[in-house]
């Protein structure tokens, strides 16, 4: 199978960064010098709780593509009044808002990447815009062939758009491409545009013991880490 793929797709919340720690670590650290002492891992699990419903307009086309960065803006806003927080200046809420650039990758992903890209052409597919991607991508040492994604495509997974364009990009057909995620819904989506599919389990994405089930489907590959993926992909 290997030999059959030529460029890996990776998921990249939850997937590659471990964002719950890093946002809330942000978020505390920007909020305490007003006076605010919150819950970062509560906060961090409420601005995430919005993610998917804030994308469904987008989706099902009332609404115009816009990044994820204005969409993490407006979720901010939502939130904030939830923790009894007003009244912050907007460079510190502007400055709260690019926490999402700032995420700390898992321990393997780094390496696993750079192995994998000795022999597979990489990119994300996320549904981060590109200069968040660039951004966690200088912040951890991602050694990305391209960025692809959400604004790439002009749709937030799990459209069928994202991972065809993704596709497109590399000039391959879907059956060369593989989607590796922590999110089995992102690799049902993947799978029914043809792509290969590869799940990496994160057990601590939600919180200790809090990730994401492994997916009822088969995939092609089962791995616990992104190094892990590489050696089984023989790289």
């Amino acid at each position: 199978m290997a030999d059959e793929i030529r460029a890996l797709f990776f998921d990249v919340f939850g997937t590659l960064v471990d964002w719950r720690t890093s946002i809330a670590r942000e978020a505390e650290a920007t909020l305490r010098p007003l006076g605010y002492t919150i819950d970062g891992g509560a906060f961090a699990d409420a601005w995430r709780g919005e993610y998917q419903p804030s994308m469904a307009d987008i989706r099902e086309g009332r609404e115009s593509f816009c990044k994820l960065d204005v969409l993490h803006r407006r979720n901010l806003d939502r939130i904030l009044p939830r923790f009894g927080i007003a009244n912050v200046p907007e460079e510190v809420l502007a400055s709260l808002n690019l926490a999402w650039h700032r995420l700390d990758a898992w321990r393997d992903t780094a390496p696993g990447l750079i192995r994998l890209k000795q022999k597979f052409l990489i990119a994300p597919v996320s549904n981060g815009n590109i200069s968040l991607m660039v951004g966690l991508a200088r912040r951890n040492g991602l050694p990305w062939d391209a960025i692809l994604g959400a604004e790439i495509a002009g749709d937030y997974k799990p459209q069928p758009q994202v991972y065809l364009s993704a596709c497109a990009a590399f000039d391959l057909p879907p059956a060369q491409c593989m989607m590796a995620a922590a999110h089995a819904n992102d690799l049902t989506a993947a799978a029914a545009c043809g792509l290969r599919t590869a799940f990496i389990t994160r057990p601590d994405e939600h919180g200790p013991g809090r990730g994401g089930k492994p997916p009822a489907e088969p995939v092609d590959v089962l791995a616990i880490s992104v190094e892990d993926l590489a050696a089984k992909l023989g790289a």
